[in-house]
């Protein structure tokens, strides 16, 4: 492979052999004036539309505060530095699982293991002047087996501290949902709290505001409900409609507070509430709340965030019975989770430009952490993930990642995994 590499480059930076200059009359060799100004003339029309293209020059960075308080991860936030015209940006991650063969409980269980290139993304947006623009994420997932739209909304800025959204909307919930980018957290998998209990990446249809007064930010949308047909004993992710000719029957109101006291720490929560029936389970509403609190602190290269999210379902029995699901399989009244997490990063003194962090999380889900009566809660929805792992940054806007997860259940059917990654954010 070595030699292939080598003599790959050497193809690529080895000057060609001269070539054999045809004979030119010297009536040619000299071009004419207007030959010349025509040139000219085409490199300057080439030059303005390269430079519409570009549309205005970026102005300055986003602070951290500013960026959050608009919802929007580091490279969602490019047409934010734009004064003007369009701005593309993008992402991508591509994992390796290796999954242990044995149980928990010692029994065989071989299992594959999987390389996944798990998303391409591209963010495209355009601002119209200094109160209007428009961005959007489209996604390329599992080597571009499927594709879908991310997020797409348009801002309205009132004023500086006030602005109207409406379009295709992430949930502002949480510290993964909005802020989603593979640089911006620890580990090769997003935390299970923020995939079962806050169904990340979950975006709906719908509008609301934003804004921030000090160092207090909020959004609060109205979008379409989560479709409890979809709900299961695992969870309730797959009532996400997506935006894709979602079911319109129910809304639900979606809100969030933070509080930056300092420069790099966060606190906040946020709340989810509405009915998930949508006339698809007969008369039942399944009113679904969601609430979280969450915190973080990043400094001097030390990096920590906490996390504990609770769903709750109405009519859970009622739900069951109209999904004819019974005993284990039923769907959980309560679900909750949570985890905390810490790194730090070992060459913070030495430079600004790469970072080698090693990292810790513990976290533990269980969606059957209340059931309805006559319900059996089943003891192997009471995971605990202990993940030890090193993240390394070579440049900004590039990482690698591996881990160790440790995975045990109240079933003892836990399954260890060995996790590599890589990922990209421009």
């Amino acid at each position: 492979m070595f030699e292939y590499l080598v003599a790959g480059l050497l193809t690529f930076t080895t000057p060609p052999s001269s070539p054999t200059v045809p004979t030119v009359s010297p009536a040619r060799q000299q071009p004419a004036q207007s030959e010349i100004d025509e040139l000219r003339r085409r490199l300057d029309v080439l030059a303005q539309e390269l430079e519409r293209l570009r549309s205005g020059e970026p102005e300055e960075e986003l602070t951290e505060a500013q960026r959050r308080s608009l919802g929007v991860a580091p490279s969602a936030a490019a047409i934010y530095r734009k004064k003007q015209g369009v701005s593309f940006a993008g992402y991508g991650e591509i994992v390796y699982q290796k999954l242990d063969d044995t149980l928990e409980n010692g029994a065989a269980s071989p299992a594959s293991s999987r390389f996944d290139f798990l998303r391409a993304v591209l963010y495209a947006g355009y601002r119209f002047n200094d109160r209007f623009l428009f961005n959007s994420e489209i996604e390329f997932e599992h080597g571009g087996e499927e594709v879908g739209v991310e997020f797409a909304y348009v801002d309205y800025r009132v004023r500086n501290d006030l602005t109207l959204r409406g379009g295709l909307l992430l949930l502002p919930m949480g510290l993964i949902n909005e802020f989603h980018e593979p640089t911006v957290y620890f580990g090769t998998g997003r935390p299970e709290t923020e995939r079962r209990i806050v169904p990340s990446t979950w975006r709906e249809n719908g509008a609301g505001v934003l804004g921030s007064r000090g160092p207090v930010s909020y959004r609060a949308y109205v979008v379409t409900g989560l479709n409890a047909r979809g709900f299961s004993a695992n969870g309730i992710r797959g009532g996400r409609q997506s935006g894709k000719e979602a079911i319109a029957e129910n809304f639900a109101f979606v809100g969030r507070a933070d509080l930056a006291p300092l420069d790099g720490v966060l606190v906040g929560g946020s709340l989810y509430a509405g009915a998930s029936g949508q006339n698809q389970v007969g008369e039942v509403d399944a009113g679904t709340t969601i609430g979280e609190v969450h915190g973080q602190a990043q400094m001097r290269g030390l990096d920590v965030r906490a996390l504990y999210a609770r769903a709750s379902i109405d009519d859970a029995a009622a739900l069951n019975g109209a999904l004819k699901l019974t005993g284990a399989a039923g769907i959980g009244s309560v679900m909750e989770g949570g985890y905390a997490q810490a790194g730090y990063n070992v060459l913070n003194r030495r430079s600004t430009t790469i970072a080698l962090t090693p990292y810790y999380r513990f976290e533990r889900v269980n969606t059957h952490a209340e059931v309805p009566a006559g319900f059996t809660a089943d003891p192997a929805k009471r995971i605990t993930w202990q993940t030890l792992g090193l993240e390394l940054r070579p440049v900004t806007g590039v990482v690698v990642k591996t881990d160790y997860q440790w995975v045990t259940n109240g079933a003892r059917t836990g399954r260890n995994q060995f996790n590599i990654a890589l990922g990209y954010a421009f």
